[in-house]
């Protein structure tokens, strides 16, 4: 029987190295630089029985380091491409050319992965998140880059939905280096271009608000009505408008805060007509589409009405008690990898429950490029 094409990729691996002279060790080392390489994930390269496919920024330095002379150097180190001779460099884009030939044989799909089939995997970086940016007046002391104990993450808004997706495209993509979370004011453009991960609305992730014109055939939109103060709805192109669920508040109040503490709480949602009221349901909004910036790269967006929504849009596919069905079914209703989803994010003891899309009461609305949005 012939080897597999993960398997024939893994041999050649091997055979670069050992043309090296080098231990699995010597090579993770070299291949690292400052920042290292595992020895199992050199390992599990290597391993024809049960092969990992390496990230094509991992074969380049492969193809780079393979590339050079090493005879003089006491310790083998990976060079820049650009102090290569001509000779040196010839080698290198012959053997790269080989290298990524043979993971695309062993992939045998596209660059953008299909809608389910692993949406928080990434074939390559930069994978940035987005996450928007708490307004100065509603954080914490710390912070204040002034306070001795100064925490960066206590400028982050929704940051629940954050430590969750983080934890867990880390779990997904264990030897991707350039994986990293900013706020919108730090974002580059290479972070802009690579593959996005947008968290939170427009109000307060800049990110969010600069991108959305770019998604001129979206009909899903994020906008901000007078009638909510601390969240946005999301509406259609025929006016059609999704927000959230409110119920009647169940315990007796002593007294209603003032207006002034209502406006310092971001609670004027909260009251109506001097009544409190609790919020049942939010809205969730998760996308997947090819980056506007940078159509070989993807843009994932998670969002929702207030923070609860953006939690469920993410533990969508996050949450071990639904993640599989969902995403079974999402890799279903949207082959080509690129969708739009609204959904319903019920809340049970003020937590953000994860939403069964198996359930259609909690599909509020569904678009992909190939078809007409289902209701």
């Amino acid at each position: 029987m012939a080897p597999s094409p993960e398997a024939v990729l893994a041999e050649r691996l091997r055979a670069l190295r050992q043309s090296q002279r080098l231990t699995q060790a010597k090579l993770a080392r070299a291949l690292g630089g400052t920042k290292g390489v595992s020895v199992s994930a050199i390992s599990s390269y290597e391993n024809p029985s049960d092969p990992k496919v390496p990230p094509a920024s991992r074969l380049r330095a492969y193809a780079l380091f393979c590339a050079q002379d090493h005879a003089t150097e006491a310790v083998p180190q990976l060079a820049r491409e650009e102090d290569l001779n001509s000779s040196e460099r010839e080698k290198f884009a012959a053997l790269y050319r080989e290298l990524t030939g043979l993971r695309d044989a062993a992939r045998n799909k596209a660059s953008t992965p299909a809608a389910g089939a692993g949406l928080w995997s990434f074939d390559e970086g930069p994978v940035t998140v987005i996450c928007p940016e708490a307004p100065a007046a509603y954080r914490s002391p710390l912070a204040d880059e002034a306070n001795p104990n100064y925490t960066r993450m206590y400028r982050y808004a929704d940051v629940d939905a954050l430590i969750e997706l983080w934890g867990h495209l880390r779990a997904c993509n264990p030897e991707l280096e350039d994986l990293a979370h900013k706020l919108p004011e730090e974002a580059v453009a290479p972070d802009l271009t690579g593959h996005l991960i947008v968290l939170g609305g427009i109000v307060w992730n800049d990110v969010a608000h600069q991108l959305q014109p770019f998604l001129r055939d979206l009909p899903i939109q994020q906008v901000e009505v007078d009638d909510l103060l601390n969240g946005e709805i999301f509406s259609l192109p025929d006016g059609q408008e999704f927000r959230p669920q409110w119920g009647e508040y169940e315990r007796t109040l002593e007294k209603a805060p003032t207006k002034e503490q209502i406006t310092a709480e971001q609670t004027e949602d909260v009251w109506r007509d001097g009544k409190r009221r609790s919020l049942i349901a939010d809205v969730g909004f998760l996308a997947r589409v090819p980056n506007p910036l940078n159509h070989t790269r993807t843009l994932t967006v998670c969002s929702g009405i207030y923070s609860r929504g953006v939690v469920g849009a993410v533990r969508a596919l996050t949450d071990i008690a639904v993640r599989e069905r969902n995403e079974a079914y999402l890799a279903s209703r949207f082959p080509s990898g690129s969708f739009a989803l609204l959904m319903r994010v019920p809340l049970l003891n003020g937590g953000a429950m994860s939403p069964d899309l198996g359930e259609p009461y909690n599909r509020l609305y569904e678009w992909s490029p190939s078809d007409e949005a289902v209701v």
